[in-house]
């Protein structure tokens, strides 16, 4: 809860009505108004009852303040250990983000304190200084849309020159990569930004076929065993995906995932982790790659 926008409304609000209050007296209708704008809308009922009952003892009720200086929220130890952590991380430097003030911190956390299991070990070389100038253009293309021309060398090592307009781009925590999506490459929607030689931006005059693409959303059932905690690692390695959840018994559960359709071969893996105490009950389709998978790594002898 580290900087929640959420859990620190409430310090929001009454830092500017004691903002207000150091220049001038802030009536009740001014308090009112600053604490719908800050806060929310039943905020009210909270903070001014605080406010004007002296509960606070930080603002009288004509709106006076002892006060002298506006207040200020600085960063709190932890907070500021936090940030130091963050600094540390690898794909930090994508973004450009200056960390002043951290030199004498001592981190929450280091990157080697974090064992990730399930990653491919080929993941994007974020502290390239040629990766790192192409995701700025590339981020800087999809903030403000405009379109790029790509140099892109495909896995048998051929380079091609790509016009497109990027969309989003899209970090995989198991591939450890960044994938672009594009519109306007005829028969490519998706690259591998770690691919990309050289972005540049397109100029505006020049006309390529835009295709409007829009992600596919697919959903998978599943039914687990909850032995081995597979309830909790499930749950977990899959919280950042929209699903509904349904206990059959006591050690039985049902659970529907909705994924994007790209990422369709990577469900079948992050699935398959899971061995025995997972199995795919519905689409008929998804239960049919499963099987596949297996039966190509019994031919390869795994």
């Amino acid at each position: 809860m580290i900087f929640s926008e959420l859990y620190g409304t409430y310090y929001n609000a009454v830092a500017k009505i004691l903002s207000a209050a150091v220049e001038r007296d802030v009536p009740l209708a001014q308090m009112r108004e600053i604490i719908r704008s800050a806060a929310f809308e039943e905020s009210v009922f909270e903070i001014e009852p605080a406010i004007t009952s002296q509960r606070w003892n930080l603002i009288s009720k004509d709106g006076k303040t002892n006060i002298e200086h506006k207040p200020t929220m600085p960063l709190t130890s932890l907070q500021k250990r936090w940030l130091k952590a963050i600094s540390l991380d690898k794909r930090i430097k994508l973004f450009d983000v200056k960390f002043e003030g951290l030199e004498d911190v001592q981190p929450l956390f280091r990157p080697e304190d974090i064992c990730v299991f399930d990653r491919y070990s080929d993941g994007d070389d974020y502290e390239n200084e040629q990766y790192i100038k192409n995701f700025r253009v590339v981020l800087d293309a999809v903030k403000n849309n405009y379109p790029l021309k790509i140099k892109y060398v495909d896995r048998r090592g051929y380079a091609s020159f790509i016009a497109a307009r990027p969309l989003r781009l899209e970090y995989s925590e198991k591939d450890d990569k960044f994938r672009l999506y594009i519109s306007g490459s005829r028969g490519m929607s998706t690259i591998n930004l770690g691919r990309a030689e050289k972005c540049e931006r397109l100029s505006e005059n020049v006309s390529f076929t835009e295709k409007k693409t829009s992600p596919v959303s697919r959903n998978v059932t599943i039914e687990l065993v909850d032995e081995r905690n597979a309830l909790e690692r499930v749950m977990l390695h899959f919280a950042h995906f929209e699903k509904q959840a349904e206990r059959i018994d006591d050690t039985h559960y049902r659970l529907t995932i909705t994924y994007d359709g790209d990422d369709e071969n990577e469900m079948v893996i992050r699935l398959l982790s899971f061995g025995p105490f997972v199995k795919v009950v519905q689409p008929e389709r998804f239960a049919e790659l499963i099987k596949d998978r297996l039966y190509r790594q019994l031919d390869c002898g795994l």
